[in-house]
């Protein structure tokens, strides 16, 4: 299931996230540090809805209250909620 996640806060305006049950398939950020956008789904490949949220949910950046890999946490939650 491919699922879109407009993001809140963050220079990456849009995630697209794609599940297989709880795992995380695929993932493609829309705007934001290339190179970042190119590392985080490529490291989140594989995980669980569970595991992402724990290895990378509530990271800041530059003084914001989130992150790029926060709001991917975010969208992997939605993402599951959505397909249940």
């Amino acid at each position: 299931m491919s699922y879109l996640y407009k993001t809140k806060g963050t220079c990456s305006t849009l995630i697209e996230v794609e599940l297989d049950g709880n795992i995380v398939k695929n993932v493609k950020f829309t705007g934001g540090c290339n190179g970042n956008l190119q590392a985080i789904p490529k490291l989140v490949e594989g995980l669980t809805v569970e595991q992402v949220e724990q290895k990378i949910g509530g990271i800041r950046c530059n003084g914001r209250p989130t992150s790029c890999g926060d709001q991917l946490a975010k969208a992997c939650r939605e993402a599951y909620e959505a397909q249940n």
